[in-house]
């Protein structure tokens, strides 16, 4: 079994490449420094009708699969964009599935047309600060009271909700000890982020300035009931219709990254002369190089594969969580194997490799840790005790 890309797919890469070539070196060396969002690179993608990639073309969207999206998110981060311009519109792809998937002809075509022409911008509201990645925890809880909803609570690590319109939220209908099993009373609800009762709070983090991340206290939000997307208590289900396209997509980003930075350290391996001679003609820079590029390689393979398996309606949760694994461990592999080849200068910014080593950081570790991940392979394709 091989991956090639048809012509499709192919065109699908090179028009991103073409619009991300507008956003240089230069311009993500800026965001990085002194933040803020990249809102032109977010128009640019609404005005060329990709940020609906994987919608219903009934509702603005190019009814394309993930595996073109993963395509696409791909691209943007090779093109030296890395997670600061992926994280920029992957949100518009994972997050709003469960609303492709799950909601009526009604929410679609309200929900869905102002994301994709780049109107409105939406945030993912799963994570608390007290529960982390066990989700069936999750403690914000929003109560009926007549035709709607009143939501208290607390999300953290939340990306783009300084500058998001809407949030994709999942919070507890039904309290923990009142369910029999605690996958239930979860609901799932896309409605208005409110900053009347949402106090959004930025988290000064490590790398990825351009693109916030924050703690949100939901203090009474009211959410419509017509916001709910399904049926109520379902939540956690539906919720893994983004889950495992957000980690097929990261685990995308990250081989863009990786290719990114090999790229880079080839070039300048063929450029830089010491001792008379080119550092590539080295082995000692050729090996590690080389390693990690077929280890990216391999990775992309898995990756592919989980995205061809959910496009095509199959299980993929251990490949899924597999390609993010992989596809992260090459990524850190290969920024480090980059940033060593640049010697002194490969810690400069100028240079961009080590943007890009701690951009890779930042995927091994979110949106699920690799302890996580191997302990899920453990336990779905190993048949081993659940442990956690």
């Amino acid at each position: 079994m091989t991956f090639r890309m048809t012509t499709d797919q192919q065109e699908v890469r090179d028009h991103i490449l073409r619009i991300c070539a507008q956003f240089d070196d230069d311009y993500w060396l800026d965001r990085d420094r002194n933040g803020g969002f990249p809102h032109d690179l977010h128009r640019a993608m609404a005005d060329g009708g990709w940020l609906g990639i994987a919608m219903p073309e009934a509702v603005g969207g190019a009814d394309l699969g993930i595996t073109e999206a993963t395509i696409m998110m791909q691209a943007i981060a090779e093109s030296g964009a890395g997670a600061s311009g992926a994280s920029t519109i992957h949100m518009n792809i994972f997050g709003l599935n469960p609303v492709v998937k799950f909601g009526t002809d009604e929410q679609r075509a309200r929900m869905l047309p102002p994301l994709i022409a780049g109107d409105e911008k939406a945030c993912f509201a799963v994570t608390e600060p007290t529960t982390g990645l066990d989700t069936t925890k999750l403690k914000t809880m929003a109560v009926r009271q007549g035709d709607r909803y009143v939501v208290h609570g607390q999300k953290v690590w939340i990306s783009t909700a300084q500058v998001a319109d809407k949030m994709l939220l999942l919070a507890r209908t039904t309290r923990l000890e009142d369910v029999t099993n605690p996958t239930e009373g979860l609901s799932l609800f896309y409605t208005e982020l409110n900053r009347n009762f949402v106090d959004v709070r930025e988290i000064e983090k490590m790398g990825r300035k351009a693109v916030d991340s924050n703690e949100v206290f939901i203090d009474g939000l009211p959410i419509p009931a017509e916001d709910l997307i399904g049926e109520e208590g379902k939540g956690f289900r539906q919720i893994l219709h983004g889950l495992n396209p957000e980690r097929i997509l990261v685990a995308g980003e990250c081989i863009g990254i990786a290719r990114n930075a090999l790229t880079r350290a080839a070039q300048y391996a063929n450029e830089r002369v010491v001792f008379d001679r080119p550092i590539g003609q080295n082995q000692g820079v050729q090996h590690p190089l080389a390693q990690a590029w077929a280890r990216v390689e391999s990775a992309n393979l898995m990756v592919m594969h989980a995205a061809a398996l959910y496009d095509a309606g199959e299980p993929c949760g251990i490949e899924a969580n597999a390609a993010k694994l992989l596809a992260a461990d090459a990524a850190v592999e290969a920024t480090e194997a980059a940033q060593i080849t640049f010697g002194g200068f490969g810690y400069a910014k100028e240079y961009h490799v080590e943007r890009l080593v701690r951009e890779a950081l930042l995927f091994r570790i979110v949106p699920v840790t690799p302890q996580m991940l191997l302990s899920f392979i453990a336990e779905k394709a190993l048949g081993l005790p659940k442990s956690y």
